[in-house]
């Protein structure tokens, strides 16, 4: 166990070394950066935005009942069954039927799938049916599938509130599911939420319209960017799904700024047709239900690619560009929840975090050096060296450092410590019944190696499900007591046992006492 070749040796310095050299990445001048690598602080040490959203599913729900209609009438046709007076409302829909009995025998049915493919899919698992007399029935959505609406919009929300925090350049956030219906925002370093909350705020639902007096599809009065009511189609010509990207831009004629969009094949084929019906017409571009443009068709435009423009500032484009490029939110969201934590609160943290850090760590020092003397000092050497691996891999992984990321990193220099401790202790008795100080060193090492093992395999074990379980600080807590349990079984049996040898084999016929 005391024995290094120098290829074992070159490694092991190796690998501190490089590793090391990372932490020092932490301490590089702003504006001269060697490698633009850091550990970031959460929002708990140096401030930011907390938001709790909720997503909004009534609209959702209204939309999807209204999806079943089409199969539904489908289905009793197919089956010859008379139905009239079709009313739907928020969460159901009502009709009259010739045979109720027929209906809710197909409706409830298990077999013929093959036969009918739509009584599977209209099973009560999905919907739920109730009679409110012996013509008319009621259809709604089960809890099941009421529950599977949800899960289906709050994943697709969490997926487009990442996107629009990404574009937006905010470091690190944290975005987690909260229960059912919830989504938790943490913005480290963003002490003003106003403009996240904007873009989170709207759905982004983007739709082409022509401005018309045509009853044929029916129509709406909504008011301009400029204050202008207009009745507008609501025969949608092309939506927002059909973007690909959306970039703000200046507009040469005017310096005023633009969105220019690209569709995709499929959306420039609709909308060139459109254009090209419709010359000399307006049409109208509504978001969320109001109208942010409405030019006139001067020519067909076949390319896929146009501009939206309105009184709009450059910030303002940027974020629509943005809002379309992310892609429309499945529901409304609601801020539940919203705080701002302080600078001075992050800096109170770190300073409390840092001191109990220093204070242990000096303690721990001492207390080495009392207890083990030139031992202690290679077990502190060691444990210097921990920190500077464990502060490097946190650095190349670029992590957040939280509060309780400060208490795993204390926890750490405790377990270092207990590792070096059991070892020393364990060749302590060694060199009671040993004759050759090498031998009671190397056995030393070699039997306190299990115990060291079994006593860190656990706690990184303990680890490992605080972040599989875990979230937020929990996972901070779990990722630096992970790390430094691999770093210090490295310093404690690669570095300290080389530095131990280096003592042991240079006064081998000389008495040492531990």
């Amino acid at each position: 166990m005391l024995n290094f070749s120098k290829i074992n040796i070159f490694i092991i310095y190796l690998l501190f070394f490089t590793i090391g050299i990372f932490s020092l990445l932490n301490f590089q001048d702003q504006d001269n950066k060697f490698l633009k690598k850091k550990i970031n602080l959460g929002l708990d040490l140096q401030g930011g935005s907390y938001l709790l959203l909720e997503i909004n599913s009534k609209s959702l729900i209204e939309e999807k009942i209204q999806s079943k209609v089409i199969p539904i009438k489908k289905l009793l046709k197919d089956n010859g069954i008379k139905f009239n007076n079709f009313i739907i409302t928020e969460k159901s829909l009502s009709f009259n039927l010739d045979d109720i009995d027929k209906f809710e025998l197909i409706f409830n049915s298990k077999k013929d799938n093959i036969v009918n493919p739509y009584i599977e899919k209209y099973r009560s698992f999905e919907l739920d049916f109730k009679k409110l007399n012996n013509s008319k029935v009621e259809i709604s959505f089960s809890k099941f599938g009421m529950l599977t609406i949800n899960n289906s919009a709050l994943k697709q929300s969490i997926e487009i509130v990442r996107r629009r925090i990404d574009d937006v350049g905010t470091k690190e956030p944290t975005i987690l599911q909260r229960g059912e219906k919830r989504i938790l925002v943490e913005l480290p370093g963003l002490k003003d939420p106003e403009r996240i909350k904007s873009l989170l705020g709207k759905t982004a639902q983007l739709n082409f319209r022509l401005v018309t007096d045509n009853k044929e599809f029916g129509t709406e009065e909504l008011i301009s960017d400029n204050g202008e009511k207009l009745n507008i189609s609501k025969r949608i010509i092309m939506s927002g799904e059909n973007l690909i990207d959306a970039q703000p831009s200046i507009q040469n004629q005017s310096n005023s700024p633009t969105v220019s969009f690209t569709l995709d094949r499929l959306g420039a084929q609709k909308f060139g047709r459109a254009t090209t019906d419709n010359v000399g017409k307006r049409l109208a571009i509504v978001l969320d239900g109001e109208i942010i443009s409405a030019p006139n068709i001067n020519e067909p435009i076949t390319s896929g690619n146009g501009m939206i423009s309105g009184n709009f500032s450059f910030q303002e484009a940027t974020d629509l560009a943005l809002l379309l490029r992310s892609g429309a939110l499945p529901t409304p969201l609601i801020v539940v929840e919203e705080r701002t934590v302080g600078p001075d609160l992050g800096e109170d943290s770190i300073k409390s975090g840092v001191t109990s850090l220093i204070v242990g760590f000096i303690l721990v020092i001492l207390f080495m050096l009392y207890k083990y003397r030139i031992f202690g000092l290679i077990a502190n050497t060691a444990l210097i060296a921990n920190l500077l691996m464990l502060i490097g891999i946190l650095t190349i992984l670029e992590a957040t450092l939280t509060l309780p990321g400060i208490a795993g990193i204390i926890l750490t220099v405790g377990m270092a410590v207990d590792a070096n401790v059991l070892i020393f202790e364990r060749i302590r008795e060694e060199l009671k019944t040993e004759k050759s100080i090498i031998h009671a060193f190397d056995s030393g090492y070699t039997r306190a190696k299990i115990t060291v093992l079994d006593a860190n395999i656990t706690t990184l074990i303990a680890a490992v499900i605080l972040f599989a379980f875990g979230s937020g600080p929990v996972k901070g807590f779990a990722i630096t007591l992970g790390i430094g349990i691999i770093t210090t079984l490295f310093t404690a049996y690669f570095l300290a046992r080389h530095l131990t040898s280096l003592v042991v084999l240079n006064n081998k016929n000389k008495e040492i006492k531990i």
